[in-house]
């Protein structure tokens, strides 16, 4: 997706960024010298409430025991998006040491402008991250086999649903019948029937690339057992299996059992939609709002919730090149990925550490939030979008074609998403 870079955006959203990680995109000199520099960095954090909260004790945690190596963090400088204010950072030479709020799917795009510090030229980098994240870390390789971000948290999407809407059908509220597509669709017809929600789901029509993490990837990746939209340079969503999910969803619109129009707030908390696809996040801001459950997305047969896969919506961590404290910024990135810091994160964010066995790593913790178990279990089976060159582009190729046909009928589904899939292969095929 092409982005336009503002002078107001630079002046402004910019500001605030130290001389300690100023410099270059190309590292501001000699990149092994600063791979072994330590003195100040300062690292961006995301702006939910509960995630600055986590970054203040860390780096405050962190400040205590390193007062010649101080760390100063800020929230990412307002902009149309994360991922355009990070790039023009980028752009600007002065982006901060690391960001605790890095897209997967922006990876190759920050790559390709030099703005990244590949990870694996630490010598524990790589040892590092695959012990910490285990088997899931393969997904986060750029294509030239480095590491450029480190898998940091998850949050793994699940079927939420309102028991008093299912109730009120009469429902299983214990055992909703969500597992298939065919009983997703008895179930969502039965909400919408008995008026117990004007719509059985409602994931958001818009035209924005991510959005198909949120309705169409999620069950692609449960259906394929585990595959991402593009491997190996093929797209693989025109598949047999790719067509069920998009006709699955072409019926829930052409019955009005998901709506086409924008929604203005959370459709799922104000009783609008009856199930929603989200992740662990939600669950405090539905507290005191929703009595809800949580089921794996469907398949087409039913596959039990061992079995099934799910989109992670990961958020990672990078190290960018404008830094020159690059060995303070290592270690910072490592105390702040400790188990004693992710086991904090989880306890304050409810979000999943990418941590292999992070249902086992923190048994109190799940012990006490019985609600979290599951998630705990799911981030065990996600996929992440592919890393692969126009990223950002492939997702909203493949989201034109997919809002124009599934969502508002206007072309096939299977038609549709055969044209995308070609486009989408000549663009993982550019450099």
């Amino acid at each position: 997706m092409k982005r336009k870079l503002t002078a107001a955006l630079l002046a402004l959203g910019l500001a605030g960024t130290t001389a300690a990680c100023g410099g270059s995109s190309g590292g501001g000199g000699d990149a092994d010298a600063a791979a072994q520099a330590r003195g100040e960095i300062t690292v961006w954090l995301s702006n939910n409430a509960e995630e600055v909260a986590w970054g203040k004790q860390m780096v405050a945690a962190w400040n205590a025991a390193h007062a010649d190596q101080k760390v100063t963090a800020q929230e990412i400088p307002a902009g149309k998006s994360s991922e355009e204010v990070i790039g023009a950072a980028i752009t600007a030479g002065n982006a901060p040491c690391l960001i605790f709020n890095t897209s997967p799917a922006s990876v190759s795009q920050f790559q390709k402008q030099g703005g990244l510090v590949a990870l694996d030229s630490f010598p524990d980098g790589k040892s590092y991250l695959e012990e910490r994240s285990g088997k899931v870390a393969e997904q986060y390789k750029s294509t030239d086999g480095k590491y450029y971000q480190l898998p940091w948290k998850a949050n793994p999407v699940m079927i939420f649903y309102n028991k008093k809407a299912f109730a009120k059908a009469g429902i299983d509220t214990a055992k909703p019948p969500l597992a298939t597509y065919d009983e997703f669709l008895a179930t969502s017809r039965k909400l919408v029937a008995a008026k117990a929600s004007k719509f059985a789901i409602y994931p958001a029509p818009s035209n924005e690339f991510y959005q198909p993490w949120f309705d169409f990837y999620p069950l692609f990746a449960a259906e394929t057992g585990g595959k991402q939209l593009v491997a190996d340079g093929k797209a693989q969503l025109a598949s047999e299996e790719g067509k069920k999910v998009a006709n699955f969803w072409r019926t829930l619109y052409a019955e009005k059992l998901a709506s086409q129009e924008k929604y203005t707030g959370d459709s799922f908390a104000d009783g609008t939609a009856a199930m929603a696809i989200v992740g662990p996040w939600a669950i405090a801001s539905y507290k005191g709002k929703v009595e809800w459950g949580a089921v794996p997305v469907p398949t087409s047969a039913g596959k039990p919730a061992a079995e099934t896969f799910t989109f992670s919506d990961a958020k990672n961590v990078a190290m960018y090149s404008a830094c020159k404290n690059r060995g303070t910024a290592w270690d910072v990135l490592k105390f702040a990925t400790s188990k004693e810091q992710d086991g904090k994160l989880l306890e304050g964010t409810g979000q999943m550490p990418l941590r292999d066995g992070v249902a086992t790593a923190y048994p109190d913790y799940f012990a006490k939030n019985t609600a979290y178990q599951q998630f705990a279990d799911q981030a065990a089976r996600t996929v992440e979008v592919p890393n692969v060159a126009n990223s950002i582009t492939i997702w909203q190729t493949f989201r034109d074609a997919y809002s124009k046909s599934v969502i508002f009928g206007q072309e096939d589904p299977g038609a549709a998403l055969d044209g995308a899939a070609q486009k989408i292969e000549q663009l993982a095929a550019q450099s």
